[in-house]
C-alpha cells in the first residue's frame, strides 16, 4: 500500500473573493464602466420606464435606461 503524501488536500485551496457585481437589469448588456459600453434608452419602454397600462418596465426596472455595447471591431 502506498501513500501519496504529495497529493494536495482540497481544503488547502483558497478561492479568491470577488467583489459583488452591481445589480444588472435584465436589459443590460454590460456592467457600468465596462469599456465599449454606455447607457442608452431602453427600447422596450422607449426610455419612459413604464409600459402601456402604467406597469414598470421589466427590462430597465423603471429607470428608462440600460447599458448597451457601443464599441465594435
Amino acid at each position: 500500500m502506498s501513500t501519496d503524501s504529495n497529493r494536495a488536500n482540497p481544503a488547502d485551496y483558497h478561492h479568491p473573493v470577488t467583489p459583488a457585481a452591481p445589480d444588472l437589469k435584465p436589459g443590460d448588456e454590460a456592467q457600468p464602466g465596462t469599456p465599449g459600453a454606455a447607457e442608452d434608452l431602453c427600447e422596450t419602454c422607449g426610455g419612459s420606464g413604464k409600459l402601456a397600462g402604467g406597469k414598470t418596465c421589466p427590462e430597465c426596472e423603471g429607470t428608462g435606461r440600460v447599458m448597451r455595447g457601443i464599441g465594435g471591431g
